[in-house]
């Protein structure tokens, strides 16, 4: 049954932490019915406690790739369409290049490039039917220069650009807009423990960033905001870096 809703629809991945949370917080302060996905169910249901009555969740894995077509439909029935969708979710792996095995490396890919891939063909087959719709992807400075010891990350973040291109083109004749934002060195708890335990890595980002400082989710989900909203209606196939400068810093 569909249930009546004056708001737009979006589907977060990854929405339960750092900046996915961020952005979902972000479109429901701004009237975005906001729709959770990820794997663990007992975070999605705290984060849709904070977020409140705009929000909802589904947990499943999205390297479960014959489940999504799915998953996409009991959200289309109950919602009655699909107005955005945020491909946030991602792993990360650092380990030097001889140390990586080709199933570590397939399953970052699987995880940050291919699930995006079937995600986004589901949601945009819903999205023509209706002659509109935003999907926004979120890449990463290390597809913006050479990073040591992220090889399967940087190659999956690097395709993810280049299919926002592709999209973009291929889906505009249906009304459908893709981007991409590309976040700098942001502050969460993973990339603080990261970088405080290593204070030279941490001085090399703040010295090659303008800005001087680490960004904060809250900056990712302005940016967001800004491109899901008819404010951008005319800005497609975009890499938008987040970043404080980092990406053209020296």
């Amino acid at each position: 049954m569909k249930e009546k809703t004056d708001t737009r629809i979006a589907i977060i991945t990854g929405g339960a932490s750092g900046i996915g949370f961020a952005i979902a917080k972000k479109f429901v302060q701004n009237n975005i019915t906001s729709i959770l996905i990820g794997r663990d169910a007992t975070k999605l249901k705290l984060a849709c406690e904070t977020l409140g009555k705009l929000s909802d969740f589904i947990a499943c894995d999205l390297t479960e790739l014959g489940e999504l077509p799915s998953v996409v439909q009991k959200i289309n029935e109950k919602h009655g369409r699909i107005d955005i969708l945020v491909n946030n979710a991602g792993m990360h792996l650092k380990k030097p290049i001889s140390e990586v095995t080709d199933a570590e490396f397939q399953k970052v890919i699987l995880t940050n490039q291919t699930a995006m891939f079937s995600l986004t063909r589901e949601v945009t087959g819903i999205m023509q039917r209706q002659g509109s719709g935003v999907v926004l992807n979120i890449s990463s400075m290390a597809s913006q220069y050479g990073l040591t010891n992220v090889i399967a990350y940087t190659a999956s973040k690097s395709a993810i650009e280049g299919m926002t291109r592709a999209m973009a083109v291929e889906l505009a004749q249906f009304g459908i807009r893709i981007n991409c934002i590309a976040p700098g060195f942001i502050k969460t708890n993973m990339s603080s423990l990261a970088l405080d335990k290593d204070p030279e890595r941490k001085k090399k980002v703040l010295s090659r960033t303008p800005l001087g400082r680490l960004g904060k989710t809250e900056e990712i989900a302005d940016a967001a905001l800004f491109l899901v909203s008819a404010s951008a209606s005319y800005i497609t196939g975009v890499v938008l870096p987040v970043d404080g400068g980092n990406s053209i810093g020296f």
